[in-house]
């Protein structure tokens, strides 16, 4: 995918979210952790609005049952190797239902992986269920590439720097694909500057509580 092995090759350690169930899920999982990243399950989950084919293969939605749901959940973990997390691809309809996220939980309880919140809405139950079900969590905070132009990278760069500037921890997400290139050209640059002021990078594992 674009922007793949750019991604891979910024010196600075990250989680990289891999879609489950597509031709390329096991060698970019593998060459990731070769590579010395951490793997997450990138989960697709239902949308609020959004083509269906964006989702991908096994997707969460909200028309499964409770037990579908959850062998998905851990067929999904299952393919993707080295996978210390998950985290949701899309899901603004998923991560709001309290029955569906429950049992998603529940799986990262019994297979001792955290989840990191992509936060695709503002209704989102994760937290509150993580901490009930004693799951690490972590959240995002900003989107670098919601627009695939460089100017709004540029200003989600500005962004991250502000973020850094008045929070002790600060969680991005970037994506391969359309904005991958774009995406990590900004990032290398930016590493410098966010050095400066006192950023330390760490895998997203280190941030979850």
């Amino acid at each position: 995918m674009q922007g793949t092995e750019q991604m891979l090759e910024l010196p600075i350690p990250f989680a990289a979210a891999v879609m489950p169930f597509l031709p390329t899920t096991k060698r970019d999982a593998e060459q990731a952790h070769r590579l010395g990243k951490e793997v997450l399950l990138h989960l697709p989950m239902e949308p609020n609005a959004g083509k269906p084919e964006w989702l991908g293969p096994g997707a969460i939605t909200t028309r499964l049952s409770d037990e579908e749901i959850r062998k998905r959940v851990n067929a999904a973990i299952d393919d993707v190797p080295y996978a210390v997390g998950i985290n949701n691809h899309m899901g603004s309809k998923v991560t709001a239902n309290e029955r569906i996220m429950r049992i998603v939980i529940s799986v990262c309880k019994e297979r001792n992986l955290f989840f990191l919140d992509s936060r695709t809405t503002h209704k989102s139950v994760i937290k509150k269920l993580a901490n009930e079900l004693q799951v690490p969590t972590a959240e995002n905070h900003i989107f670098m590439d919601d627009v695939y132009t460089r100017s709004h990278i540029a200003k989600q760069a500005i962004k991250v720097q502000k973020h850094v500037k008045t929070h002790p921890v600060t969680v991005l997400i970037g994506h391969v694909g359309p904005p991958g290139k774009l995406t990590a050209d900004v990032l290398k640059h930016e590493i410098p500057t966010l050095q400066q002021l006192g950023a330390e990078f760490v895998p997203v594992s280190q941030l979850v509580r």
